[in-house]
């Protein structure tokens, strides 16, 4: 029910409506009387009524007083105005309030009830009227953003929009656009996400970043407009913020690139600008920050550092080689990563060495190998792309290392069966082991030799021979020196053959005689 506040200065008909008036059934509940219109504005003040009934001819506060007074201050109160015939011109000035309720004295129960009831109607059409201002409001709210978006989207894409279309959107948004100096970002979230990630993304940005006036999504990106300050290092460094909190709460990397200040009018140009910078991440990698600095310059580069010697990197590779492979693709990728040539043109010399590798691959691998050129073809970035191929020239070289070593350790235990079937020859030479019975190269064989047994082959012959000696002393006991020399390869050179005996044993052969003597 409407509250009501009755006020007039005459007792006896301040009582009279009071009691003669149904004000439940008028949809109203009378709270209060007042002799004048001073009282009434204290009670008014203590607690507003919706409606006052109030006579226009009072001592010390009229009722048009009243009425100025109360709706500079509580304008949602409404009036009913009493007055006799002369004073009714007079109480016409309350229009100028709002006033629309006049009613000449006397006036009975039924006039007082159509009064009240008409201003129960008004005030119900009035809350019904803000209540759908408010949604509307409510609604425009909710709805904003994506007005903002699609505007940054539309402005963009066409070129249809231009200044006009900025003063509009400035008032609508009651944002100022068209003499500012604004910047564009461009967010990438790398790897696999959900659309949620680029909302929770602008969020963050919103919160972090200083004068942040538009944003939506571009192809998958998120494009932010916000005003140019000249602060460019804490640019910077709000940007690295928002990278760094939605890193710790999403476990992703965010991309950045950053446009030239310029005007709202020319904001086509500025994304254009960081669709090239978002480009570059193919040299600078995933997470970076890219600004026009960052760009490569335009001018003819040469290539004559990269040319590549296919035959050099497959003998490395064949050769099993893994520090010296990896060596090499440092250096090329090195060279890729400074020059910055057209990605294309990047990615076509990547392929060419992949292929390389492919045409030197063992047959039962050259399938695997193959396939998996679909997936160097998706990597996105330099880096990547490096990664790829150093792991697939490292598991070559390992493939290409353990079939060595296989081989390597056949050819070696020919040889140590060639030693252990003509040790007793003095003419026995890795020369003639090589070029007499295995028909190999004689420095190949020496190396794999050592590689293989830790040893020199001709080390390994002597030994090989010291070794039968003594096991013949041990067995025979007394023996001349001169024979043995004689018997196990030395050619009848006793000094010799007891220099030998002694390195390796630590003795000469006849103090080796006579401790076997003693034992």
């Amino acid at each position: 029910m409407y509250k009501v506040l009755l006020v007039d200065d005459e007792r006896m008909i301040l009582e009279g409506i009071s009691q003669v008036v149904d004000w439940g059934k008028a949809g109203t509940r009378l709270v209060g009387t007042a002799r004048n219109g001073i009282e009434a504005y204290d009670q008014i003040q203590a607690s507003p009524p919706d409606f006052v009934i109030s006579d226009i001819s009072m001592p010390g506060l009229d009722g048009i007083g009243l009425v100025a007074r109360t709706t500079e201050h509580f304008p949602d109160v409404r009036f009913i105005l009493l007055s006799g015939y002369k004073d009714f011109d007079y109480a016409c000035r309350a229009m100028q309030y709002g006033v629309k309720h006049y009613l000449l004295k006397p006036c009975n129960e039924r006039q007082i009830h159509e009064a009240l009831t008409e201003l129960g109607q008004e005030r119900e059409e009035q809350d019904e009227r803000k209540q759908f201002v408010n949604r509307m409001k409510l609604d425009f709210q909710r709805m904003l953003p994506h007005v903002k978006e699609h505007f940054l989207k539309e402005f963009i894409s066409y070129k249809t929009y231009g200044s006009r279309d900025i003063a509009f959107y400035e008032r609508l948004f009651s944002l100022e656009l068209q003499d500012k100096q604004v910047r564009m970002l461009l967010l990438r979230v790398e790897e696999s996400h959900e659309p949620e990630h680029l909302f929770a993304l602008q969020n963050i940005a919103a919160d972090l970043m200083d004068d942040v006036l538009l944003g939506t999504t571009m192809q998958g990106q998120l494009l932010i407009v916000l005003e140019s300050g000249d602060d460019t290092s804490r640019l910077m460094k709000q940007i690295e913020a928002v990278r760094a909190t939605f890193r710790r709460f999403y476990k992703l990397e965010v991309t950045i690139a950053v446009s030239e200040s310029d005007s709202m009018q020319h904001s086509r140009g500025m994304y254009r600008e960081t669709l090239h910078c978002m480009n570059h991440r193919f040299y600078t990698g995933e997470g970076s920050l890219i600004t026009k600095e960052d760009l490569a310059a335009e001018e003819p580069r040469e290539m004559a550092d990269l040319e590549l010697d296919e035959e050099k990197f497959g003998l490395l590779i064949k050769a099993g080689n893994t520090e010296e492979v990896a060596q090499e693709v440092d250096r090329l990728f090195g060279i890729l990563s400074r020059m910055k040539l057209e990605i294309s043109v990047t990615r076509s010399y990547v392929l060419q060495l992949y292929a390389a590798m492919i045409r030197i691959c063992p047959e039962e691998e050259r399938a695997a190998f193959t396939s998996r050129m679909v997936v160097l073809a998706e990597q996105k970035t330099l880096a990547c792309l490096k990664s790829f191929v150093q792991e697939a020239a490292g598991r070559m070289t390992a493939i290409y290392y353990k079939s060595n070593v296989s081989r390597q350790s056949s050819t070696v235990d020919k040889m140590i069966t060639i030693i252990e079937q003509n040790y007793r020859k003095s003419d026995l030479s890795l020369n003639g082991v090589a070029g007499q019975m295995l028909y190999m190269n004689s420095d190949y064989l020496g190396k794999i030799f050592k590689k293989v047994t830790g040893e020199n082959f001709s080390h390994y012959v002597n030994r090989y021979r010291i070794e039968r000696a003594a096991e013949h002393i041990r067995e025979t006991g007394d023996v001349k020196v001169f024979e043995l020399a004689e018997w196990f390869g030395f050619g009848g050179n006793a000094q010799y053959f007891s220099q030998v005996f002694k390195k390796w044993a630590g003795m000469t052969p006849s103090e080796y005689i006579k401790s076997q003597e003693r034992g």
